[in-house]
């Protein structure tokens, strides 16, 4: 699933890929990005910059355009050179960004809209984000800020919160919140700064462990997201899909409990993360 750090990794390929060439062709399903690209066409555009923010995918054009793109749950980009037998079906295309190099293809995409430059920085869902823990200005104090402000609500839930940190998903969650010890169905009120903080560092420290990496093959996001530091695969991750498993640091087994309007899972250590009395 898409998290912060598979977003910045696919931003990083695609800028790699397109930055400084010209859009040759541009195709898409939404009915809304096909309308403004009769109006206003994206070929013989120059792909400026691709960039991520958070969960969302940038893609700046000349002409004060901007592609923003969200994965949701099972979005993906990939780039292929031009003739280059697709990975996934044509029927799963979203969106078709050419150069002469190389082909962009947004896969089951389910949120895409163009956007003039100037306006971005007014765009309801951007300007709502909270600091980006993969950004080198990140701020921890206004992360903490965010959180404090939210005291009757589950630490789990505060976490997956966008507009209190921008980049941790499911599977983050689960595992920041084991490193530091900390049940997941715990209000924030009970908890002090120190716990917070340690939420909130263990969570930028996972994420751009896993973006700093050699620069991967021309996909979304290739290899295993780890936590854990050990090269074995199996072994890569704490708790996130170790239902009924040992933990790794005591031996007790791995609960597993759907959770919110959406049953996100969430996966704990009952002896390593107890409940607070």
């Amino acid at each position: 699933m898409p998290e912060g750090d598979t977003i910045f990794r696919a931003a990083r390929t695609l800028n790699r890929a397109l930055a400084g060439k010209t859009v040759i062709q541009f195709e898409s399903v939404f009915p809304a990005l096909t309308r403004v690209h009769v109006d206003t066409p994206l070929t013989d555009r120059t792909i400026v910059a691709v960039s991520a923010v958070g969960k969302h995918l940038l893609m700046r054009f000349s002409g004060d355009v901007v592609l923003r793109t969200h994965m949701r749950m099972n979005g993906s980009w990939h780039i292929y050179r031009p003739g280059e037998r697709w990975q996934r079906s044509r029927r799963d295309m979203r969106i078709l960004v050419a150069t002469a190099d190389f082909v962009a293809v947004g896969f089951n995409i389910p949120v895409a809209e163009l956007i003039p430059a100037r306006k971005l920085a007014h765009h309801d869902e951007l300007a709502r984000l909270g600091p980006d823990l993969l950004s080198p200005t990140f701020d921890a104090g206004e992360a903490l800020r965010r959180v404090r402000a939210r005291p009757g609500e589950l630490v789990a839930d505060v976490l997956l919160n966008q507009r209190v940190m921008a980049g941790i998903g499911n599977v983050y969650k689960s595992e920041v919140l084991f490193t530091c010890g900390i049940h997941p169905f715990t209000i924030v009120a009970s908890l002090d700064d120190e716990a917070l903080s340690c939420l909130i560092a263990t969570g930028r420290r996972f994420l751009l462990a896993n973006v700093h990496t050699p620069l991967a093959p021309m996909t979304t996001y290739s290899g295993l997201r780890r936590t854990t530091g050990r090269d074995n695969p199996r072994d890569r991750l704490s708790v996130y899909g170790r239902v009924g498993r040992p933990c790794r640091r005591c031996g007790t087994v791995i609960t597993l409990k759907k959770h919110g309007p959406a049953a996100r899972l969430t996966y704990w250590c009952p002896s390593c993360q107890p409940e607070r009395q």
